[in-house]
């Protein structure tokens, strides 16, 4: 539901909840008036938090005690206030240059070191993805029928090592030789097109260009490749993680249970938390945020995920993101993750 808020509102909401992530103490509206230059009375602070409490973006976490911002009064923040701050990207962007040694050191050392240095720097939990196999290069790739409407796929990678794969088709060949013949040429063009790439970049061919003698494949080709993609990109997703003991000393992780709860995702439910952490391949380059209840594991519930994917070439092969309370300074946390994402991005092309 999008809300509609005066300039007012907007200025209200924007010093209530700065001043909520410096204190973590909720907010009065006295303390709204006298310490932003807002050129307003207390009395106006009052009714305007008053309509935002009833427009469901600030809450009153017990009676006659301030206000604390709502997970829609922080998306609200996130979306339409907040300023990410320069000078935390320039900072990040300088000590990831000077700390990391690129290029002498393997890509898994350089993503625990960053992955160390941004929780320095935020004082919350980081997390990386490691690249998975879909970055990769192909260096063989052989069709095996198996039955008409199933084929085997046997990939040899740069490493050597030896993937399979059972694809089903949406139409098969009768015709156990026709079916071969099809195949090999199949085999021989797919070689043709991908010796040398990657897995991610599976989706690049150009079907419209295709030779004359290859269109009738073309839906066949596609069905395969994106199966065989899929199939890949599902496998299970490695992390470097972080700065459990900083993000532990705020005072939203106070109680134990909910600690336990999230120490448990982060270190035996990695399978769960992959896919809240995989960026939106159509827009590869953005920082995305899941705030609070916007996370659909229980133990993120109270925390808000910041987070953007780093690339080989134009092709997502991992995320960076920061794991914290609601009461984060996204103004700072989120020139920190894309700086981060772009820095990686570097590393992955430098470490090929």
């Amino acid at each position: 539901m999008t809300i509609e808020l005066s300039d007012r509102q907007k200025q209200i909401l924007g010093a209530t909840i700065n001043h909520y992530i410096a204190t973590a103490e909720p907010v009065g509206s006295k303390a709204i008036a006298t310490e932003y230059n807002l050129n307003v009375s207390p009395a106006t602070v009052r009714n305007t938090m008053l309509l935002l409490e009833k427009s469901g973006l600030l809450y009153q976490p017990h009676t006659s005690a301030g206000r604390v911002p709502s997970d829609s009064g922080y998306r609200v923040y996130v979306n339409e206030l907040v300023q990410p701050i320069p000078d935390v990207a320039r900072k990040a962007e300088s000590l990831l240059s000077e700390r990391l040694i690129s290029g002498q050191q393997r890509l898994e050392v350089i993503l625990r070191q960053a992955a160390q240095l941004l929780s320095d720097l935020s004082g919350y939990i980081t997390l990386i993805t490691l690249p998975n196999r879909l970055e990769r290069q192909i260096r063989v790739i052989q069709l095996v029928s198996l039955e008409p409407q199933q084929v085997m796929v046997i990939l040899v990678l740069d490493t050597y090592e030896t993937q399979s794969a059972l694809i089903q088709l949406d139409q098969g060949e009768e015709d156990p030789e026709l079916r071969e013949r099809t195949l090999q040429v199949l085999t021989n063009f797919l070689n043709h097109q991908l010796q040398g790439r990657s897995l991610v970049e599976l989706s690049a061919i150009d079907w419209q260009k295709l030779d004359l003698e290859f269109q009738t494949y073309s839906q066949q080709l596609q069905t395969l490749l994106q199966q065989l993609s899929d199939r890949y990109s599902h496998q299970g997703t490695s992390f470097v993680i972080s700065g459990l003991a900083d993000v532990l000393q705020q005072p939203e992780f106070s109680q134990v249970e909910q600690v336990q709860m999230l120490l448990h995702l982060l270190e035996d439910q990695q399978d769960q938390l992959a896919p809240l952490i995989s960026a939106d391949s159509q827009a590869p380059s953005q920082v995305q945020i899941r705030i609070g209840s916007e996370n659909a594991l229980a133990p993120m519930q109270s925390c808000t995920l910041v987070y953007s994917c780093y690339c080989y070439g134009n092709s997502p092969v991992g995320s960076v993101g920061i794991l914290g309370p609601t009461r984060m300074p996204y103004a700072r946390i989120i020139p920190l993750v894309a700086t981060a994402a772009d820095y990686l991005t570097e590393q992955v092309s430098r470490c090929r």
